[in-house]
């Protein structure tokens, strides 16, 4: 069978139930309807909400998230948001793309991510410090969540410290959905590439030891070297993937810890289901966003559905990660889950590169502020907690808490 193209499409995305739960469509159309149509600003899409089904779109190696092919939906009618603005380098596909993460994925292996654990430690001690020098009430978000990921994604390119704060805003634009108007991403757009081209001359010249510097000198096996366009557009990718998917979801998993306080007492408890409770947040995750689009250039049989070749289709990974049929109480927080086969980086040719890096940092400011903030909790009602519209990575406005 095929996709119903006689129902009207749903508008997409779905208003949001609240910050930690996700909307009630999802649970429906995984029962009911798993390839739905919606509409977006830029065309119609398929959406896919079954586990399997978004895990085998997602590695099968000649999709592509770009959609820059004629006839692909766009996320928004002008074009303005990150899938139809990026991959449009060699790099983003194919063996060029195969290439292009064996060079970058040399930064962030197991080994890598170890050594790095007591600089992340550091800077997080820093941060808290100045949140307890601020007084409770606090906005953890505004102290902690937001500005770690900028810090270590600017220590490892090399940038000076007295840059990050227009990273951070650099970072933010690069994500929008609805949130900026086009003539703004353009403007910080021309500002980043600026910024960017130059700070890659300096390394030029100077190389030190950080991954940009690395990156302009290094060769690979059949003397390929990162260079122009590619490398713009890598650093610029490596910061904004780097910082503003960690800095949401430091602070969606802690509010989901200190909306049932019983887990963060728990975790006081035991502090060894610090790893399980990190990829458990992962996973429970309600708003990761509205999804990954993938364009589908052939046939594709799913179950006993075919989407056709030309089809732009959503993967919902927030509802694959509630999959009954994957998860055994999807809806619950269970910080001691295992084997916990969440989708949240992603599957095969596209998953992120720097998940390590995530899970570390994830893992670091969790452990931190357990030690340091044994008594936080919310400051404000959970219902109170809203996300941050108009960007395609979801995050919280703000996380009012107190100790």
């Amino acid at each position: 069978m095929t996709v119903d193209d006689s129902t009207a499409p749903m508008d997409y995305p779905f208003t949001k139930a609240s910050a930690l739960e996700p909307p009630a469509q999802y649970a429906e159309l995984r029962e009911s309807c798993p390839y739905a149509k919606i509409s977006m600003g830029g065309g119609e899409m398929v959406l896919l909400t079954r586990y399997d089904d978004v895990r085998t779109v997602m590695a099968d190696p000649r999709f592509s998230r770009a959609l820059t092919a004629e006839g692909a939906a766009r996320i928004t009618e002008d074009g303005n948001d990150i899938f139809s603005r990026a991959d449009s380098n060699s790099s983003a596909v194919g063996a060029a793309h195969e290439q292009w993460r064996r060079m970058v994925g040399r930064w962030f292996t197991a080994k890598r991510m170890s050594a790095l654990r007591p600089g992340i430690e550091a800077m997080a001690e820093q941060l808290i410090d100045g949140m307890l020098e601020h007084g409770a009430p606090a906005d953890l978000k505004n102290h902690l969540a937001f500005p770690l990921p900028v810090w270590v994604i600017c220590d490892m390119l090399g940038v000076p410290h007295q840059d990050r704060e227009q990273f951070s805003h650099w970072s933010t634009v690069t994500f929008t959905f609805t949130r900026f108007s086009k003539e703004e991403v353009a403007a910080a757009t021309a500002e980043f590439d600026a910024y960017m081209l130059s700070h890659i001359e300096e390394k030029r010249q100077d190389p030190k030891d950080d991954l940009l510097s690395n990156l302009i000198v290094q060769t690979n096996s059949t003397g390929y070297r990162m260079q122009g366009a590619e490398l713009l557009q890598t650093a610029k990718g490596l910061l904004a993937a780097g910082h503003e998917t960690t800095a949401g979801q430091i602070s969606k998993m802690t509010a989901m810890l200190l909306a049932d306080r019983s887990r963060w007492e728990a975790l006081l408890r035991d502090r060894a289901l610090v790893r399980t409770t990190v990829e458990e947040g992962l996973r429970s995750d309600a708003n990761m966003g509205f999804g990954l689009p993938r364009y589908l250039s052939e046939e594709v049989t799913l179950g006993d559905t075919v989407l056709p070749a030309g089809t732009t289709a959503m993967l919902n990974l927030t509802s694959a990660n509630r999959d009954a049929t994957v998860f055994e109480r999807p809806d619950e927080m269970v910080l001691d889950r295992s084997p916990n086969p969440h989708i949240s980086f992603g599957v095969g040719p596209h998953s992120c590169l720097g998940q390590a890096l995530a899970r570390t940092e994830l893992q670091v400011v969790l452990d931190v502020m357990l030690r340091r903030l044994p008594g936080l909790e919310l400051a404000c009602p959970v219902e109170d907690l809203r996300i941050a519209e108009g960007l395609i990575v979801t995050g919280l406005t703000e996380l009012p808490v107190r100790w």
